[in-house]
């Protein structure tokens, strides 16, 4: 454990831990972002459509996997904080063996009922060809995906940052080589994509295990568990995150109905931009709440609540400027950025991918907030509070006022429901704060 944690210096202590968070989360990003390029101008619109109906299904996984990894984690980091070593371990290993197992369950029901699920995600009948065999390999991709993710949220509570890091930008940077490889050199279409996706995803799990190797490691791994005492709690500590990852899943799912109603396939082709501008801001937000959550967590079980504070207060600065600057790029390029995404041929796309920006740019001023709210409540162990904010931003207001306003309004307008349910938020996530800030958390 770092000692720096409960000890050092504010705001070098938590860049130290956040800015090599946000790089490994940006360069997953990056990996999306270019893979997202490259499907888009190198395969069709219909291929960036196809990847946008795919969210909602990924998103159970990596709601589950996010769960396990973030709940688990804050969990060790609190025994940690403690100093019981063996307890912290317990928690890693039982989080490391369900993930696996939950993995291969979802990759056989996949193969098995890959058309109900398809058809369920509201994929129209002339994409089926295209987005099939994509579904078939990435659902292989998963289980070492999800891997991934459990021990890299882990193994950063141990002080081992710079090898987390390394391996998420090493494995990111490999994708995209592997990306401009197989889709442009290949034409392997979508499943190019998947492969470059499978085999980063190995390199990355590889050097990951290098962890095991580190004499002064604290955490170590057991498949033997006599008491699955530990899972249970890691689960309902990170209830939110699971909540988040899935509601904003269901939300796709909402909008993708309405859309192909609506729209047709060049509406999810044009939303589907959208999704990986929110993607964005969501990695570098994350980036900044792993480190928040790490540093809350250990310092809740050394009861230090005048550094909770410093550290909460550190984390807003951060979110309000990245925030601030994702706006104007939002406000002032919105043809640019389209354009990254699509070629010149999807003109109509284009447009409505324009359209789209300029309703939805509010969301990006307070996303950030209502995410670090949600993931400090979880790291003081408030559970049900995290999850309230988790469910108000991203199920149950969005949700209502998509239906809502698709009934109401035009499309594209009927969009704003999803700026308006984040303000919302914004204002119940103030008034539960108010309840359990730093001065008052025990």
């Amino acid at each position: 454990m770092d000692k720096a944690v409960l000890s050092g210096p504010i705001i070098p202590t938590f860049l130290r831990f956040a800015i090599p968070s946000i790089l490994g989360l940006l360069a997953i990003t990056t990996a999306s972002i270019v893979d997202g390029i490259f499907v888009g101008q190198f395969v069709s619109a219909e291929g960036l459509a196809a990847i946008n109906l795919l969210i909602p299904y990924l998103s159970l996984i990596f709601g589950l996997a996010l769960m396990l990894s973030i709940g688990g984690a804050v969990r060790a980091g609190y025994y940690l904080g403690q100093k019981r070593f063996v307890a912290a371990s317990d928690v890693f290993s039982q989080c490391l063996i369900a993930i696996v197992v939950i993995g291969l369950s979802f990759m056989l029901l996949s193969w098995f009922f890959a058309d109900s699920i398809l058809g369920f995600l509201g994929t129209p009948e002339s994409l089926l060809t295209l987005i099939r065999p994509y579904f078939y390999i990435i659902n292989a991709v998963l289980v070492v995906q999800i891997s991934t993710m459990v021990m890299y949220y882990f193994i950063r509570q141990d002080n081992a940052q710079t090898l987390a890091s390394s391996a998420l930008i090493s494995g990111a940077l490999i994708n995209i080589v592997l990306d401009a490889l197989f889709i442009i050199v290949f034409d392997w279409g979508l499943k190019g994509a998947a492969a470059a996706t499978a085999i980063a995803q190995v390199i990355q799990l590889i050097m990951l295990s290098r962890y095991f190797l580190r004499a002064e490691k604290t955490l170590s791994f057991s498949l033997t568990q006599q008491h699955w005492s530990e899972i249970k709690p890691a689960m309902f500590n990170g209830g939110s995150e699971f909540i988040n990852e899935i509601s904003g899943g269901l939300v796709i799912l909402v909008l993708n109905w309405l859309l192909v109603s609506r729209l047709g396939v060049e509406g999810i082709a044009a939303f589907a931009v959208i999704n990986y501008l929110i993607f964005i801001s969501l990695m570098l937000y994350y980036g900044i709440s792993d480190a928040l959550h790490l540093v809350v967590s250990q310092n809740h079980g050394a009861q230090n609540v005048q550094r909770i504070r410093q550290f909460l207060l550190t984390a807003l600065s951060c979110i309000l400027l990245i925030s601030i600057s994702l706006t104007l790029c939002l406000v002032f390029f919105p043809e640019q950025i389209s354009r990254l995404f699509l070629d010149e041929t999807a003109e109509q796309t284009l447009l409505l991918s324009q359209q789209f920006i300029a309703l939805l740019w509010p969301l990006f001023l307070i996303n950030g907030v209502n995410v670090i709210m949600s993931i400090y409540l979880t790291a003081i162990q408030k559970p049900i509070p995290s999850m309230v904010i988790a469910l108000s931003r991203g199920l149950f207001l969005p949700v209502l006022l998509l239906l809502l306003f698709s009934w109401l309004l035009p499309e594209p307008e009927f969009l704003i429901a999803l700026p308006l349910s984040e303000w919302l938020t914004f204002i119940i996530a103030i008034v539960l704060f108010s309840w359990y800030r730093p001065s008052k958390q025990t």
